[in-house]
């Protein structure tokens, strides 16, 4: 089957119910932009640029490849992006879509984009903390964040299948997914791979990620992921992110090599350290390296807490008989606030506000 082109709009595309052309479309997105909120504005200005004489995006990086920044997507390789997810999950025309996620970055433009290449009813709503909230519909398809799907549990059984990603999905999570629901699914990717390019069915324990059709991998020098996606891009796409690679297509994902922690020569991932206290650590937490003047760097533990909680949070710690010695956490230290509204630790943020450096 030939590859649309980006300017061809599938006729049984919906948005809220009703048919839109290419026109119709332009002339929603002015619409949205004249007289919607903001996240409908962010939307029609997406239909805007999309129906314009370019023939790319503009794009907002999150930072996984280096500091954040805005580049340009070519929108056919949004398609073929489109299409090799709707192959993967067996997206079927005429399937119903949630859109939740805040257009505003590529995981919300590229769900628009399917809807339009593969000709799906997409339901939009306010991206929340908690996007079922007040939906009765079912749907074949939703990607949402952690926090998102946290919030939704109750209500997984009116969705088919569910993407998850923009942030990791810890160890709490994963279980109750696996015991609900059937058909969920961790994603990594990024901007720059134009959304996910590799995926993780859910499962106890977790499967590694497995790279899509037309997704070649390899690593670096320093173990960092490097991905060749040639109907994206014809550039390698070099990652912050360390792996370890079971063979050409699976992989499980160690940490940002930007968060590494060398302590006494030894290398450890926070990301990996995380993952095993969060089944045991009740509050909102992350680790990191302090300089040391023995060990360099010595791993220790942010916790959203108060001081009176250190006895609680000692003891959960000690609980998790998985940690190998070197990466438990030397000290620990209490903030009032460490995460975003949409589920992720600002690191670097709390760190500079603890006045730790």
């Amino acid at each position: 089957m030939n590859t649309p082109h980006y300017t061809k709009i599938h006729n049984r595309f919906k948005l809220n119910g009703y048919h839109f052309s290419a026109d119709e479309l332009k002339e929603i997105g002015y619409d949205f932009i004249k007289e919607g909120i903001p996240y409908e504005m962010a939307i029609g200005n997406f239909f805007m640029n999309w129906m314009d004489k370019n023939d790319y995006i503009n794009v907002k990086t999150s930072g996984s490849t280096g500091d954040p920044k805005i580049i340009q997507i070519s929108k056919q390789a949004m398609v073929r992006s489109a299409i090799r997810t709707g192959n993967f999950f067996d997206v079927k025309i005429g399937d119903t879509a949630l859109h939740c996620l805040p257009t505003d970055f590529i995981a919300g433009k590229m769900m628009l984009v399917r809807a339009i290449i593969l000709g799906l009813s997409l339901e939009i709503v306010e991206p929340s903390a908690n996007p079922m909230k007040d939906q009765y519909k079912n749907f074949d398809f939703v990607a949402m964040t952690p926090m998102q799907v946290h919030n939704s549990l109750d209500q997984l059984d009116q969705i088919k299948t569910l993407i998850i990603g923009g942030a990791p999905i810890y160890p709490e999570l994963n279980q109750k997914l696996v015991e609900r629901h059937n058909r969920c699914f961790e994603t990594y990717g990024m901007t720059e791979t134009v959304t996910h390019i590799a995926v993780s069915k859910l499962a106890v324990p977790k499967k590694p990620f497995k790279a899509l059709d037309g997704i070649n991998l390899k690593v670096d020098k320093d173990g960092c992921l490097i991905v060749d996606a040639p109907d994206i891009t014809d550039k390698l796409i070099y990652t912050n992110d360390m792996v370890e690679m079971h063979d050409e297509k699976n992989f499980t994902y160690l940490g940002r090599r930007d968060n590494v922690v060398n302590s006494g020569g030894v290398k450890i991932f926070p990301e990996v350290v995380e993952r095993k206290l969060a089944n045991y650590i009740d509050h909102p937490f992350f680790v990191f390296g302090l300089t040391d003047k023995i060990l360099g760097e010595k791993l220790v533990l942010i916790v959203e807490g108060e001081l009176d909680d250190l006895a609680e949070i000692q003891k959960q710690q000690l609980s998790c008989v998985s940690l190998e010695k070197f990466e438990a956490p030397k000290e620990i230290f209490f903030v009032s606030k460490i995460m975003t509204n949409n589920g992720k630790y600002l690191r670097k943020k709390t760190i500079k506000a603890f006045n730790i450096s």
